[in-house]
Formats: C-alpha cells, structure tokens, sequence
C-alpha cells in the first residue's frame, strides 16, 4: 500500500464508523467535518511528512465514539497509528470531569504526534463552538470549555508553536460576538 492509499482508506473507514454522527453545534454539522479539518490542521504542522499522524488525526474519534477496536486499527493502519489514536482517546466509563482531568494531566506525557492531533482537536473544537455552539450551552458553559482546551494546550507546550497559535487565536475569538 502506498502513503496515499493508506489515507484514503482511513478516511473511508471514518466516514462510515462515524456515520450517523452529527456535530453538538445548533447546525448539527456532519462528523466527518471535523475529522477533516482536525487532520489538515495535523498535515500543514507535518508538512505532510508524516502521513501515520495525519492517518490518526482522521481517526482520531472511532475508539472512543465508535465500537472500533484498538485490535481492529494496528490490522487496518499500524501500530503506531493505533497508539496515538488510544492516547488522545478518553475513556467514556469514566466520569466527565474524570475524562477531563485526565486530559489535562496527560497531555505533556503524549507522544509528538498524538499532542500535534490533540492541538489540533482542541482548535477545531473552539472553532465550531464559535461558528455553531450547542443550543444548551450558555455562556458559563462554554467560558469553561475554552479555560479547560487552553489547559489542556499548556501541557502540549512546545509540540508545534503554528499549532499552538491557532488554538490561542480560536480561544481568543470565543471572546469576541459572531457576526
């Protein structure tokens, strides 16, 4: 298989695991908009030299959103592609706040390639709440989700300061009024 195929592929098999997945936001945006936009967040900071990191950015979800398996992605993508997928990958049998701590306290642990899909996530989440936010989100609500994204990016300080930027500029914009 080549590097190309191997991404293809991947989005392909995103597409259909998260199907029926819609965004949170008010426009209820397809799922697959944010894996893609996650992902060329993850291919301009690489450079598009590492396609396996681009490769998990695009899967970056199906653990913990989907009935995937970890077995099924180092089958399908590899090993290394599996890991990164599992390290940016919350628990959902734990509690909310639980999985939330969790983010915070692992991100400077993760491997370069999964903080460079995690600062990623993080942007083109504040992005979409800027854009669409959640019709029962009030205004605490989401000032709590950006304090919470921006601790989670203090602990991936270093990984990519273009990446890094990006996330300080869309928590930014959370607070300026949409047009």
């Amino acid at each position: 298989m080549t590097a190309i195929s191997d991404l293809a592929r991947a989005y392909h098999f995103a597409a259909i695991r998260h199907l029926s997945q819609k965004r949170k936001g008010k426009a209820g945006e397809p799922y697959i908009n944010h894996l893609t936009e996650v992902a060329d967040l993850v291919a301009a900071a690489t450079g598009g030299d590492d396609v396996e990191v681009v490769i998990a950015a695009v899967l970056h979800d199906v653990l913990e959103d989907t009935p995937t398996t970890y077995e099924e992605l180092v089958a399908g993508f590899g090993a290394r592609v599996a890991a990164m997928v599992a390290e940016v990958s919350d628990d959902k049998a734990l509690p909310k706040a639980e999985r939330k701590r969790l983010q915070i306290e692992h991100a400077p642990h993760l491997s370069h390639g999964a903080k460079l899909i995690k600062l990623a996530d993080k942007t083109a989440n504040l992005r979409s709440l800027k854009k669409s936010p959640p019709a029962d989100w009030d205004a605490a609500r989401i000032a709590d989700y950006v304090a919470w994204a921006l601790a989670v990016g203090e602990g991936l300080r270093g990984a990519h300061p273009g990446l890094e930027h990006l996330l300080a500029e869309a928590a930014a914009a959370m607070a300026t009024p949409s047009v």
